[in-house]
C-alpha cells in the first residue's frame, strides 16, 4: 500500500510541476513573439524613413554597406533619422551626400593604431656579449 500511495503522490506532484513550466513556457513563447512584433514593426519604420530620407541610388548603397558592414549601416541610418527629426535635411539625400557621411562615419569609428617600442635600458646592453 505505502508504494502504491508513494507512486500516486509522485504522479501527482510531478503533473504539478509539468503545469506550471508549461505556463511559464507559454508566457516565454508570448513575450518573444511580442518583442518580435516590436523589431519588426521598428524595421518597417526605419523602412519607411530611409525611403523618404534616401533617393534610390543612396538607398541601393546603404543596402550594398548593410550586407557587408551591417552595424555601420545601423549607425549610418540612426545618424540620418536623426538628422531627419532635427531638420537637418531639407531634401532626399543623393549618393555623393551618403558617401560624405559614410566617410565621417569611418573617420570616427576607425581605430587608431599606435606602437610603443620598449627599447632596452643602458645595464642591458648586448654589446657586451661579443
Amino acid at each position: 500500500m505505502a508504494d502504491d500511495e508513494l507512486a500516486a503522490i509522485r504522479a501527482k506532484r510531478m503533473a504539478e510541476l509539468q503545469g506550471q513550466l508549461g505556463n511559464q513556457d507559454v508566457s516565454q513563447i508570448q513575450q518573444q513573439q511580442k518583442q518580435q512584433e516590436a523589431l519588426e514593426r521598428e524595421k518597417e519604420m526605419r523602412n519607411a524613413m530611409m525611403s523618404q530620407i534616401l533617393d534610390q541610388s543612396a538607398r541601393a548603397r546603404l543596402s550594398s554597406i548593410a550586407l557587408v558592414k551591417p552595424e555601420k549601416a545601423k549607425m549610418v541610418e540612426s545618424m540620418l533619422i536623426q538628422m531627419a527629426q532635427t531638420g537637418q535635411v531639407a531634401g532626399k539625400i543623393g549618393e555623393a551626400q551618403l558617401v560624405s557621411l559614410l566617410e565621417k562615419v569611418s573617420e570616427q569609428t576607425q581605430k587608431k593604431t599606435t606602437v610603443k617600442f620598449n627599447r632596452r635600458r643602458f645595464d642591458d646592453s648586448d654589446d657586451d656579449d661579443y
